[in-house]
């Protein structure tokens, strides 16, 4: 009981630190375009402090949720997929849940589009490789901390560098890691998939418990305090077309997350900390993906106006 409520704090600071900071890959791979890269790098690094969580594990004798899964064609296919249709979206998976959370209406769209796609993805899962996992090499723990030392003594020492951003990106991955060893499936995409799957199965085992429930209210509580305290929260209408859009874009998110093994969250929190090779393509993936996502309307409006 005493960790349930430990992990339903750290959901709760993450989901305000996600929310205050802008947490979302989209706009990381924005300012990266924009020769600002520093932001996007604060993500994909967020999950250093994993190393803490192989300490805890080890002193509390909990399995370690990190695996080192093989690099397949889904992984690719679905980060491309997932990360075009975040573009689409202009937010990725936690950001979705945070604009959510502070009034905009399009994302019961995006998330709509979540569970059609995985339910999708269920029905030919059958035909898709298996992932074959393997365990985390010897010199994992050490690779995490001489990478954490860096990134702070670059905090201490680069003063370009911005320390509140840092300093919230490593909280989020840290709480986010921790709560990994009290629960696998706490982030949202993980949730979802299972309640889709669920439905689609016609059956309770996949069925998301109360504790997991709750651990996602205390998430999507934390990103509406700080939607409320920071005077963010806007009830925001569109017109109809922009739903259609926005769900075809989870639709496409959903694909993608069930091809790749996971959301962008599971991948930066989990993969990318275990040195996953499928992790690395599956971000590297999505990172493109975004990347098409952004620069095609771009170029084609540009195509227009000239023509």
């Amino acid at each position: 009981m005493t960790f349930f409520l430990i992990a339903i704090l750290f959901l709760f600071v993450l989901g305000y630190l996600a929310q205050t900071t802008g947490l979302c890959l989209v706009k990381g791979v924005n300012q990266a375009l924009d020769k600002r890269p520093q932001f996007l790098i604060a993500i994909l690094t967020s999950g250093v402090l994993g190393w803490v969580s192989l300490l805890v594990a080890d002193m509390m004798t909990i399995e370690v949720p990190f695996r080192v899964y093989a690099i397949q064609w889904t992984a690719l296919i679905g980060g491309v997929l997932f990360g075009f249709g975040a573009a689409m979206n202009q937010g990725c998976g936690v950001s979705t849940i945070s604009k959510l959370s502070r009034g905009d209406t399009l994302m019961i769209a995006t998330v709509s589009g979540w569970l059609i796609g995985w339910i999708l993805l269920a029905s030919i899962a059958d035909t898709l490789p298996p992932r074959l996992s393997s365990a985390l090499p010897q010199w994992h723990f050490t690779a995490l901390l001489v990478a954490s030392l860096l990134i702070g003594a670059g905090i201490l020492l680069i003063k370009r560098w911005d320390t509140r951003l840092w300093l919230s990106m490593l909280a989020i991955g840290l709480m986010g890691s921790l709560t990994f060893l009290y629960e696998p499936k706490w982030t949202p995409s993980g949730y979802l998939s299972d309640l889709s799957l669920s439905v689609w199965e016609e059956t309770d085992e996949r069925m998301p418990s109360l504790e997991r429930s709750l651990l996602l209210f205390a998430l999507v509580a934390g990103m509406a305090s700080a939607a409320l305290i920071t005077r963010s929260f806007k009830l925001n209408l569109q017109p109809f077309y922009m739903y259609w859009r926005h769900l075809f874009a989870g639709i496409l998110m959903g694909i993608g997350a069930s091809l790749a093994g996971g959301g962008n969250d599971s991948q930066l929190l989990l993969s990318l900390p275990a040195f996953s090779l499928s992790g690395f393509a599956a971000v590297m993936s999505m990172l493109f993906g975004i990347f098409i996502g952004l620069r095609v309307p771009r170029l084609l409006r540009r195509t227009t106006i000239v023509s």
